[in-house]
Order: structure tokens, then sequence, then C-alpha cells
């Protein structure tokens, strides 16, 4: 079969599944954008930045299960897809960057868009490829997106000449390299981490993202564990089953999650790495012996020690695990104190607002309107740990968060790709104002494709996280407070209607006003004066953690400092 390059890339999308590809047409690709209106199978989408195109692409994964394509010109649509895709390799995101190369069949220097692509995007993704051959287009796609799912998923780029996209090239079948199986367990491994936990008084499983598809609540009921998450797992196991205790049990966690953790005497920890947010600044130290299943050996026993690592896959281990393990009694008294405290919590967390509208408040009106298929998508900050704290989730990917990376102007971008990828759920952005300003122009994307996605734009006129990090450690702020703008005005002219909510009375009306706008499939904006008077327990754990591991000299300073500037302003 003879196929152009550009009909070879598309032949190779279809037949991986991929549904949708984000970017802008260039000089280099427009052979490529030809041919992608002759598919049935791929949707090209039109962003207005590369950016919005790596985020809409991340969000598309994280909200159904398939992988979604980035299509960038050479150069700059590259360096400004960059965040996103390093979102995507931090937070394990598989993805298909589908870059244009600058022509190879000229020996003139100093072509438009030229730089070493692959020396820029390598160190943000599993793999780099280019094909110096027109056959050799199909089966190289093919092959870099199996690396992209294989193992901890993450980012893969491709660079096609734009000249193979020009001329006709025999198809090369089959997919190149296979995916290589996963490694039997050792027997003696699965042994020793049984023993341990058969041994043990309280276990604590603590599972991320990773962890998602295993049957976590037999083997939480078979240890009666309590169940901490990473922030990425969130929803990975269900929050309303009585065991399941906080996202973290470290220094960020409430008082009840840490006091519960604190009582166990060895941690499962499986599909987590122990990174910097999930555990507020490395504030979660294993309680006892630690037993690390995850399927990147490199993670295993990575930031602590393992008394057992296990390189392998959850839904592997999982079963093995539960086959060698005797049922526990139910502990009454264990599932009591996690309920008095995750009621207590939700009550804190739903206080009125002193001045606005109540983060809080806000959420459980959202959850209760929209139900448990809703998708939540948050910027990195505030957002994103309010969402954390007062969403009740019982599903993984329905929470789209910027996490390792921690990427501002995740949260409009990754709404329209979450909506893309799933059209039958409904789709809420909880935008920090100052993301906003970086990716709010993407409202214009969903207007012209009439995506029914609700953003809420969190107004504090402050870079909210950060401002209050500097209140409480230096008692005043520094280039974070934001100058003024007409969020209204800007939603009239990409034409998206533009609602406000002043106050926590006002919440259910307007949700429901929200709610028949999208239902008439359209885009809608709300504008929410957010009260951030009451600090997340993990903004509280990360300024508490940090100070303390300061010198009590520095940390005597430190503190001297923000009492005096604040007696100064007071």
């Amino acid at each position: 079969m003879v196929m152009s390059g550009a009909e070879l890339v598309i032949r190779a999308l279809e037949d991986e599944g991929i549904r949708l590809t984000f970017g802008i047409p260039g000089t280099h690709n427009i052979e490529l954008y030809d041919a992608l209106l002759e598919s049935d199978r791929v949707r090209p989408i039109l962003v207005t930045d590369e950016q919005s195109a790596s985020f809409m692409a991340d969000a598309a994964w994280r909200a159904s299960g398939v992988m979604a394509c980035v299509n960038v010109v050479p150069g700059a649509g590259l360096t400004h897809a960059l965040s996103g895709i390093a979102e995507a390799f931090m937070d394990a995101v598989p993805m298909l960057v589908l870059g244009c190369g600058i022509r190879t069949d000229s020996s003139m220097a100093y072509q438009l868009h030229d730089i070493d692509q692959r020396a820029v995007v390598g160190p943000v993704t599993k793999g780099t490829f280019s094909p110096e051959r027109g056959e050799d287009i199909y089966p190289t796609i093919r092959r870099a997106c199996t690396l992209a799912r294989a193992g901890r998923p993450g980012p893969v780029f491709v660079e096609i000449p734009a000249n193979l996209y020009l001329f006709r090239y025999g198809k090369a079948e089959g997919r190149g390299q296979k995916a290589e199986g996963e490694s039997p367990v050792p027997d003696h491994l699965l042994e020793q981490a049984a023993g341990l936990l058969a041994k043990a008084r309280r276990p604590l499983l603590y599972v991320g993202l990773g962890a998602a598809g295993a049957d976590l609540v037999a083997l939480a009921e078979r240890l009666e564990a309590p169940v901490a998450t990473t922030f990425q797992g969130k929803g990975v196991f269900p929050e309303t089953h009585p065991l399941a205790l906080w996202p973290g049990y470290g220094a960020s966690a409430p008082p009840f999650a840490r006091k519960i953790a604190a009582g166990c005497d060895i941690t499962l920890a499986i599909g987590c790495r122990f990174g910097e947010v999930a555990t507020g600044s490395y504030s979660a130290p294993p309680r006892g012996p630690l037993i690390h299943v995850d399927i990147d050996p490199a993670a295993v026993g990575r930031n602590y020690p393992a008394a057992v690592g296990i390189a392998a896959g959850a839904r592997e281990i999982v079963p093995a695990l539960l086959a060698r393990l005797s049922a526990r009694a139910v502990d009454e008294e264990l599932r009591a104190a996690i309920r008095g405290g995750r009621e207590d919590v939700a009550r804190e967390i739903a206080e009125p607002a002193r001045k606005g509208v109540s983060p809080g408040r806000l959420l459980r009106a959202l959850q209760e309107r929209f139900g448990p298929e809703t998708i939540f998508t948050t910027d990195s900050g505030n957002g994103t740990f309010l969402a954390v704290e007062a969403l009740v989730l019982d599903k993984p990917g329905k929470l789209l968060a910027p996490v390792d990376y921690s990427c501002m102007g995740y949260a409009v971008p990754a709404a329209i790709g979450a909506k893309l990828a799933a059209p039958d759920a409904p789709v809420v952005a909880l935008a920090g104002d100052g993301a906003f300003l970086m990716t709010g122009l993407e409202l214009l994307t969903a207007a012209a494709l009439r995506l029914p996605l609700m953003v809420f734009v969190l107004r504090d006129g402050e870079l909210a996280q950060i401002a209050q990090f500097q209140s409480v450690a230096f008692g005043r702020k520094a280039q974070s407070e934001l100058p003024d703008f007409d969020l209204a005005s800007i939603c009239r002219g990409v034409g998206v209607e533009c609602l406000t909510l002043a106050g926590d009375d006002a919440i259910r009306d307007v949700v429901e006003r929200a709610a028949t706008i999208s239902g008439d499939r359209r885009p809608v904006v709300v504008e929410v004066a957010i009260d951030y008077s009451r600090k997340t327990f993990f903004t509280r754990g990360v300024v508490k953690t940090t100070l303390g591991r300061l010198p009590w000299p520095d940390r005597l300073r430190f503190i001297g400092r923000a009492v005096a500037r604040k007696i100064g302003v007071s």
C-alpha cells in the first residue's frame, strides 16, 4: 500500500486508538492537517496556545484512559507545549507529542524554527524518536506509543521531518518493538510482605494513582487497615468507605488522620512514590517497616528504605497478597474514629465565609448538583488543595490536578480536554484568577466547539497559595497581588456568558443557572468572590514542616521578623 507520509501518520494514530489531537498548524505540518480532514476517527482540535494543547491531551487521558496527541510545529510550538509535556512526565500521563522537524532533504543551514528539539524535550519524555525514511513513520509512531503506555506511563516525542510528510511510501506493517511483559514477582518477596503484614498490629495502606484498577477495598478489609491516598490517587479507594482515612497522613493531614496513622506499625504503599507534594514536603515518613510496591523500579525505596521492595503493577500484587493473608476482625473503634474525624473536618471546611464565598460550601453544592460522575479540573495552588480536602470521590479520574510539576494555567484547557474525551460527564474547572490569566482565552476554543463545561474562576486578587506562604513566613506579600481585570468583558469578548457569585447565600441559585446554561451546550464562567481566610491543612502543614527544618537561630529569626512586621502593620 502506497501512502503519503502524512497519511501514514494518520493510519498510525487510528491504529493506536488515538481519537484527539491538539495543536496549531504551521508551515511545516500543513500536509498533516490536510490529511486529518480525511479521517473519521481522529479529531483535530485547534487551540489558542500550544501550552493548552499539552494540558488538553493530558486531561483527555486522565478523564478517559485513552491517550491523546499533541501536534506542534518545530521550535516555538514545542517550547510553548513544554510545560504540559513536563506535567505529563511528572504525573505519569501517557501522551504522544508529534513534533514536526525541519527539512532534512536540504543542505541549507539556519532553517525556520531550527533547534535541537530532541535535546530540548528529552529530559521530560520517556523517549524521543525521529524516522529517517518515510517507510519508518508508521512503525516508529506505534513503537513510541507502546513505550508511552508501558510501565510507568509518560509522554513520548516523535519528530517527523517536514519533507517526509510530502512524498509517498510503502506502509511498513507491524507495531515494531513489542511491549515487554511484566516479570513474575518472586514468591519470597510476596511471602516476606505477607508475613510482615500478618504480624503487624495495625497496617497503614497508602495508595497512589498507580494502584487504580486493583481490588483495594478487598485488601483494606482483609487487613482492616486505614487507607490514605496521594493527591493523584484521590478516589482510587472510595472515600465513602469506612476505612478511607484522608489524602495523606503526615503533617499536612488533619489531626485525626495523623493520630490514626501514628497508631499504625507497618506501611504498605502501592502505586506511589512519596513525592514532595503528596507528602506535604516529605512530612509523611512510613509508619513502621515499609512494604513498597510500584511498577517503576527506580521509585521503590527511593525516598524511604523499604523492608520489602517489589517492582510490579498493583493489579498483579494485590491478588497475590490477598491469597496469602487471613481476614482480620472488623475494628469498630478504628472505623468510628475515622468517621468522627471526617465528619468534624467536613463541618470545619463547610463553615460560612467571613466575606464572600466559602470554598467548602461551593464544592459541596457542586457535587450535590452534578453527582459522582463529575470531573473537576484545578490549577496549581489553593484550588487543588481545597478540592483535595473538600471533595469526596469514590472513583479515580474525577479530580484532574497538576501535582508534581504543579503548572499554573492547567484548569481551563484541562476541562476542555476532559469534556472532549468524556462527553457524558459534567466537567467543572476550578481556576485561580492568576492561572486564568495564563490560559483563560482557551474559552474561545470551548465556545467554538460548543462544549458544555463550567469554569469557576476563584477570585481573590492574589496568587493565593504563595500570598499565604509569604504572609505567614514574612508578615507581608511580595509581587503576589494581581492587577484587577474585568472578567465579564473577557468572557463577552469570546462569546461566553459570565455569572457572578458574591456570597454563600447565592451558591445554589448561581450553580443552578450555570447548569442551565451548560445544559444548552454552551460553556459558562462563574466569577467567585472566594474566601481564602481559612488556610488548608496542606498549607498549615507545609509551613510548619518547613519552619521546623530550620536551625533554631534561623527559626527564631524568621518568626521574630514575621511577628514584628505584623505588629507594625496592626
